[in-house]
């Protein structure tokens, strides 16, 4: 049987045992009850000693579900892994991490797990399919993670991609600070009413905080592969939601999609953050759908929401206070400073934002951001952009450097220049100038898209690449990406462009 170790795993054992013929996941209009998913986590956490770092390879599918709680049951650290990111650029990340467990649907690891890798490989074929075991031997694996629940990828701000440590204390009192939405806070285990939706990747915390909960709260819920209006509009249609969540992008998709107000006439608010959203987009959605959208503002770093709008909130203070990201979470503080001197500011003078959390444990309590932001003198929060040079498309957050070196891989590239313009549905996108070597064959922006493809993900992809005859570059000769800027503004002018 396997060890209870922390609170979370215990209460996903307690939950899925409550009704086991009950419902609990719907994915492509099929019902798994609790008991499937129960039996499919406790398979695996059988299966994993306390504490160890297991590499799960995460869909959104019920499988990928059972094995989060497999490993969340035996008190283990689930370390994501996105199998979207590109064969080779997966197999490096696992090669990279030292593991000695992986789990995950026995199709992605028979061609993503490198060969000889040495840990011991969990897999199944469906969910209430028998656990398949490849035995490793792990000798050389890192070492284990005693009260690490996840380690969450995540784009770094000034490097390459990093994963965060989520401890078991994090998780719940994230959990329980995510009743900040909600008018009934009663946390008994017992299964709820009403059907949630989950549209967002398993693999990002969104997603997976949205499963945590709904397990957490004994709610089921409807699981989509991935957004589209159509799916997401008959999910809706069909469990009539209070509440749901979705990114910018997804209500911009919805709020210029016809469908009819009636549709959403269940729907009472739309939780949206991972990225920023008009409140002009806000307050179309509420017009044309009656639904108010409570903005919230959360990173991987906090292990989720730090703050945000509630109803109450939103009915007494939206008019005046329209823009804003909403107040502080119970048990969370958020200050703005001086970038130079970390000395606080006043109410409403921009600075970096830094956030003291309860859920989180730092040298001294406050965890700087990259976000400029300022608070008024009644807590609400506006975040007025980054200091760093992020690209947030959608929600994923995207690195100019590492679109960059994918484009640079290609031997007819003497150096490229990516940069971020905004998109009205997306929030922005990633766009790229390239400067050629001299070659014999002729080179076309399709070619270098096809090269790059191979390395970075579908998000990660710019969506348009021009050639120039040259990069304009700083004395030091480096790439001057204010001017290539610049430069990307001028080739629009020229070409009768505009913005996206």
């Amino acid at each position: 049987m396997d060890v209870l170790t922390h609170p979370l795993g215990r209460r996903i054992a307690d939950v899925t045992a409550i009704d086991p013929a009950a419902p609990a996941v719907e994915y492509q209009g099929t019902w798994h009850t609790w008991g499937e998913i129960g039996a499919a986590a406790e398979a695996i956490a059988d299966r994993l000693p306390p504490a160890a770092r297991v590499g799960v390879l995460l869909r959104n599918r019920p499988l990928s579900v059972a094995h989060v709680l497999g490993v969340l049951r035996a008190g283990a650290c689930v370390v994501t892994i996105n199998p979207g990111r590109g064969a080779e650029r997966v197999r490096d990340d696992i090669a990279s991490l030292k593991l000695p467990f992986v789990v995950g649907d026995t199709a992605d690891l028979e061609t993503l797990v490198p060969p000889g890798y040495p840990a011991t490989v969990l897999g199944s074929r469906d969910l209430g399919a028998p656990v398949e075991v490849t035995p490793g031997d792990p000798r050389d694996a890192d070492a284990a993670r005693p009260d690490v629940a996840v380690q969450m990828l995540t784009s770094g701000t000034t490097g390459p991609p990093k994963r965060i440590d989520l401890t078991y204390p994090t998780l719940t009192r994230v959990l329980a600070g995510a009743k900040h939405y909600e008018s009934n806070q009663d946390a008994t285990v017992r299964l709820r009413k009403g059907v949630a939706i989950v549209n967002s990747p398993l693999v990002h915390l969104g997603g997976l905080f949205r499963v945590l909960q709904c397990v957490s709260d004994g709610r089921s819920f409807a699981l989509l592969e991935r957004f589209t209006v159509e799916d997401w509009a008959d999910a809706v249609r069909r469990h009539r939601p209070a509440t749901v969540s979705l990114v910018p992008a997804a209500l911009r998709m919805v709020l210029e999609a016809d469908l009819d107000p009636a549709d959403l006439s269940s729907v009472r608010s739309v939780i949206c953050g991972t990225a920023p959203l008009s409140p002009d987009d806000a307050d179309a959605f509420t017009a044309k759908y009656g639904v108010r959208v409570l903005i919230s503002y959360a990173a991987t770093e906090f292990g989720g929401g730090v703050a945000g709008w509630n109803l109450a909130d939103h009915h007494k203070y939206w008019s005046a206070k329209r823009g804003s990201v909403g107040r502080a979470h119970a048990g969370c503080e958020l200050r703005v400073v001086d970038p130079d001197t970390g000395e606080p500011r006043p109410a409403d003078q921009e600075g970096v934002l830094e956030v003291k959390a309860a859920q989180l444990a730092t040298a001294d309590g406050w965890l700087r951001t990259t976000d400029l932001a300022r608070l008024d003198a009644d807590g609400f929060l506006w975040i007025l952009g980054r200091a760093d040079q992020a690209i947030i498309r959608g929600g994923f957050k995207i690195l100019p450097d590492d679109v960059r070196a994918a484009l640079e891989r290609h031997p007819a590239v003497r150096a490229a220049a990516v940069i971020g313009r905004p998109d009205r549905r997306l929030g922005a996108v990633p766009v790229a100038a390239v400067e050629l070597r001299p070659a014999d064959e002729p080179v076309t922006p399709d070619d270098l898209l096809a090269h790059a493809t191979e390395t970075l993900a579908r998000y990660e992809l710019p969506v348009e690449i021009r050639i120039v005859d040259r990069l304009p570059r700083t004395p030091s000769a480096k790439v001057d990406v204010a001017a290539v800027s610049v430069l990307w503004d001028e080739l629009n002018e020229r070409d009768g462009t505009g913005e996206r």
